[in-house]
Formats: structure tokens, sequence, C-alpha cells
């Protein structure tokens, strides 16, 4: 078969949190549902100066607003500058605002400089210990809670509903914490008094003496770094490091959160079906020594049990590029809101048939950067119009959280037209302040006399659904159809925010069927591909067959509008269906025509 162009108008994005989960039980929730009318006593704690505060220092005031906050939280840093412009909006009404930091990997160095690049106009507390968020019963960052004139809890949870797991909304539809001060401010009850938080667990200090045979320095630093350290460390996509017993005891209530969720590390595919070479993915023995190391209190045990620390290739993870390609200019990224994609035209000078065996996109400021996508153009195709452009384009190099560089298997290669034109394509988004990006792309060449076969992009694809209002389980498939032997490379599912679960099945000429991939759990906010250990061969008049399910009800939290009906289409308020995939033609051997 021929293989299509890869269209790539996908990783249509949205905001990615790497530790968030909901706020934990009926029993807490119950638990905050009865601080609502009790008082909170005067407490004192010291910002990060040094200088005690309490709360009868704000006795003239007529309401005070706690929110719990970290420094790395990124909910907490979407939600920061939100704060700064409520606190600036009523504070002449008599509303105070005063923000405590209960994580126990948060210093107040790191609290300090949190708070003056957020320009954090109100008093920023410690909580060491924890011991005010426990009292009041606090569980995440952000969480708020709003005390009237006689300090009586009157809200607590969350700040409104734009942004949570995996979340991103154009705006909130629900702005509980500004209702209630406005409801409070004009003597009435407030109307919705508490809603569920949704954030990082707080870094909490241990109430147990740390005990067992289960410890960092002998069993857990060594899966943290085997699975975790790669992303989470300095200078890396995610937004905290691991690389330490202190920084690992901070987040371990999220960390044994998100694993037991299966939301970290980020791998989706059922086990039973494929083998990969990119699996991430923690195994039973793994998750069942982190769940009982943190049950046990977290002990650090014996330092001279530690392992070596992993060493990672300094900035390429594929080696030193032939070529690298950058955006033309840094792009600034606001603060705040939703942002287009944007697009940057390089002309990279091909005088001669390319052949590429490697790849890799990295991020200027992976703080910012949901996803990179380079394109190739063919030369003649009308430009002045990336997004339609692309459409006649192959994908070169994709950087997603997760995704490894593109790399070829031996004596295979992408080959990319003398005079094509590449088109970076970015999609940013924001964390609470105004930054900067210039993101980059490496390449590897080969040796055209030295490539035996071209490697090809292809996409089952359906185009033609439409998903009914409130459905919860709708199917959608599509197939394709193999007209030579071919060799399976990866697979790559691709749906928006309905988009519920994906498998691939081949259906081969006997008419046996085998699960190639299946994803029971999709998750947009993590564009996936999934790398065969060896490339599946698939005989002749093998079919792909995609089966797609979309949950279009209002049980889905990221779902656009449960009352509409929903078709295909490349803004993420619509949908798609299309499983990529990468092939081999079994029998080519290219240098057999060279000769």
């Amino acid at each position: 078969m021929r293989a299509r162009p890869a269209l790539l108008l996908l990783l249509l994005g949205s905001l990615l949190f790497w530790s968030f989960s909901r706020a934990p039980m009926a029993i807490e929730a119950a638990a905050k549902r009865s601080l609502i009318g009790s008082r909170v006593e005067n407490f004192s704690l010291r910002d990060f100066h040094g200088n005690p505060q309490s709360l009868a220092d704000f006795q003239d005031r007529k309401l005070i607003v706690i929110a719990f906050l970290g420094c790395d939280c990124p909910l907490a840093k979407v939600y920061t500058p939100r704060l700064v412009e409520l606190s600036k909006q009523y504070e002449p009404q008599g509303v105070q605002f005063v923000g405590v930091n209960s994580n126990l990997q948060d210093t107040p160095t790191e609290i300090a400089r949190w708070a003056q690049t957020y320009n954090v106009p109100f008093p920023v507390l410690k909580d060491a210990g924890n011991t005010l968020a426990d009292k009041l019963l606090a569980e995440r960052t952000p969480q708020v809670y709003v005390l009237d004139a006689v300090r009586n809890v009157r809200y607590c949870g969350r700040i409104d509903d734009q942004f949570g797991v995996g979340l991103h909304k154009q705006k909130a539809a629900n702005r509980e914490l500004a209702t209630a001060i406005e409801e409070l401010l004009a003597d009435k009850p407030v109307t919705t008094p508490t809603t569920e938080a949704t954030g990082c667990a707080i870094g909490r200090v241990r109430k147990t003496e740390p005990r067992g045979d289960v410890t960092y320095s002998n069993q857990i630093a060594r899966i943290v770094n085997a699975r975790c350290v790669e992303c989470h460390r300095t200078g890396e996509l995610a937004p905290f490091p691991l690389t330490t017993y202190d920084e690992v005891i901070g987040w371990a209530d999220t960390m044994r959160e998100v694993i037991d969720q299966g939301r970290m590390p980020p791998w989706f595919a059922d086990p039973q079906h494929g083998k990969f070479s990119n699996d991430c993915s923690m195994t039973a023995d793994e998750k069942k020594l982190f769940g009982q190391w943190v049950e046990n209190g977290c002990p650090e045990g014996d330092r001279k049990q530690l392992p070596p620390a992993p060493e990672f290739a300094a900035g390429w993870r594929m080696g030193k590029p032939d070529a690298v390609y950058e955006m033309t200019e840094p792009y600034t990224v606001a603060a705040e809101g939703v942002i287009d994609y944007q697009y940057f035209q390089i002309d990279p000078k091909f005088t001669e048939d390319k052949w590429i065996t490697v790849a890799e996109a990295r991020p200027g400021n992976p703080a910012v950067v949901h996803h990179v996508v380079l394109f190739a153009i063919p030369p003649g195709t009308d430009v002045s119009k990336p997004e339609q452009a692309q459409a006649d384009g192959q994908m070169i190099a994709v950087y997603a959280p997760g995704m490894p560089p593109w790399k070829y298997p031996e004596g295979s290669a992408l080959k990319v037209r003398a005079g094509s034109t590449f088109f970076i394509q970015m999609h940013y988004t924001t964390d609470g302040r105004e930054q900067q990006d210039r993101s980059l792309v490496g390449l590897k060449f080969a040796d055209p006399a030295s490539v035996k076969k071209k490697v090809m992009y292809g996409m089952a694809v359906n185009a033609g659904f439409e998903i009914p209002p409130h459905a919860d389980n709708h199917e959608v498939v599509t197939k394709v159809k193999f007209s030579r032997d071919m060799l399976l490379l990866n697979l790559f599912p691709h749906m928006h925010y309905r988009g519920k679960s994906f498998r691939f099945d081949a259906v081969y000429p006997d008419g046996t069927t085998e699960t190639l991939l299946d994803v029971p759990h999709y998750d947009f906010n993590w564009q996936l591909r999934y790398d065969f250990t060896e490339p599946k061969l698939l005989p002749k008049g093998t079919k792909l067959l995609c089966t797609g399910h979309f949950d279009n009800s209002e049980n889905n939290p990221s779902n656009p509008d449960p009352t509409k009906k929903v078709r295909f289409g490349l803004q993420t308020f619509e949908e798609m269906m299309v499983g990529y995939y990468t092939i081999l033609r079994a029998d080519e051997d290219l240098t057999q025509k060279k000769k």
C-alpha cells in the first residue's frame, strides 16, 4: 500500500498536570463539611523572612481567605495569578488573603523565590509540621478557606473549575471562591459552602516513626531512578526533581496516589498485549514496594546502600545531531489563557534528498511547552497557510511529555525531498507567569547508499462518525488493509477530550485476530507512541482494525459540552479518531536498486 502523508494537526492541547488527583474519600469530604460554621482559633506562623504573623493581626478585616499553596505544584502555579488578582480586587473591601505553605519539601528560600516570581502581594506563611493544615483538614494545593468576621469557616474547597486533572477550560463556569466572597460581603449565606479541591497532595511530616526493611536507600531509590528521574530532575520537563531522599519524601503521598491510579509513570497500554521498547511502567512488585514504604513512614535506611546516581546524556538524548533547526525567534507565552497553535517556518536548504535516521524535538522551556512537531512540506506546496500545508507534509519529529526521540531500525530511514520547507508547530500551555520559549529539533542523516528500507507513515482514520449527546461509551471503528507484507514499527492512537479507550487489532488473512495494542484508559494529556520491541510482520491482506470509545457524558470532566452532537474535526471541542502507524515494506532492499 502507499503510505498516506502523516497528518498531525493533533496533539491538540490541554494543560498537563503531573501529579494531580481528585480529593479523596467521602469520609474526608464529610469531615470538611463539618468544618463549615466552626471557628478557627488564633494561630501564629512565620513568613519566609522568619517574621511571625498571626490571625489576630488581621482582626480589622471583614473576611480572611486562607490559601494552601506549594512552590512546585503545577495547579498551584497556574492559580497563583488568579489569587493575586482576587486579592487586589477585594482588598479594598476588607478581605485579607493569606498564603500558607505546609509542604515538607518547600524551604523558606524556595517560598521566597516563588512569591517573588509571581509578585504575590499578600503574606505567605510557612506551616512547619503542617499543624494548620491538619487543623483545617487541608489536603491539597491549592485549597482555599474563607473565614467570616468572627473567623468561622464559611467556604472551603477549590478556587474555580477552570483547571483540574488534565483539564483546561477556556474560562471558569463556576467561580466558587469569588462567589463566596461576594455573598459574605453582602451578608448572604454561601450558596455552595464546600467543593472538591483538586491538586497536589500536601507533603506532610510523617507522624509515625519510620520502620520496616523497605528503605529509600536500599529499594526505593532504585525504583525512582529507573522510573522517574529521567524527567524528574533539574532542567527537565517534570515540574519538580526526585533525585534525593528529601525531595522524594515531600512528594511521597502524591507519588503513591498517582502510581496507584496509573497516572505515573505515564504508560497506558494493557500489559497483556504487545511488547514495547519504550515501556516505562512500574511492575506490580515495584508498586507494592513503594506503597509499603510510604505506609511504613518512608524510612531512609543506610545511605551506604544508595545506588549510583543514574547518568543521562547531557542535552540531546539522541547524541550529537548532524543538524539543528530552531524556531526563527523566541515566542512570549502569556501568563494565562488558551494560546492558539504557533507556526515557525524554516528553510533547511536541502539541495538534495535527505534520509533521516533519528529525530528529536526539544522544548526550549518545558514549563510551557505541551508539544513540538516538525513537519516537512514538499516543494511546490503553498506554505502561506501552515495549518493547510502540513496536511500535505509529513511528520519528522515530535516532542510531547513521555515521548523518546524517533529512531528507526538499522538500515531504514525517512526520506525528505530536496527543496522541502520545515514548519515547527508549537502548542503552549500557561503556568501563571509570562515566559519565553525557543524550541528546536535535531536530526541525524544516513548515507543514501546505506538505506535499505524507506520509512512510511500511515493512518487509519474515521471522519464520518457522529457521537450523540450524553453518550458515555460510543464506539467508532476504522480499518486499513495492507496490499503487501509490511513490518509494523509502532502505533500511535489519537483522540480528543472525549476519548475513552483505543484498541488496535490485526485481522490476519487466515481470519485470526491479534490485539496489538490496547489502551483501556486513553488520556489526551499524554500523546504516547508505542514502539514495538521488534518489528511486527503483517502479511499481505492483513487488516489493521482500530476501535475507539468516546465519553460524551456529563460524567467526563474534560467534556466541553455533553449536550452537543460531536463530529470529526481538528479543534479540541470536536473529536478525532485516528490510528497512526509507522511501517516498512518487508521485502524492500533499496541498496539492490542502487547497484
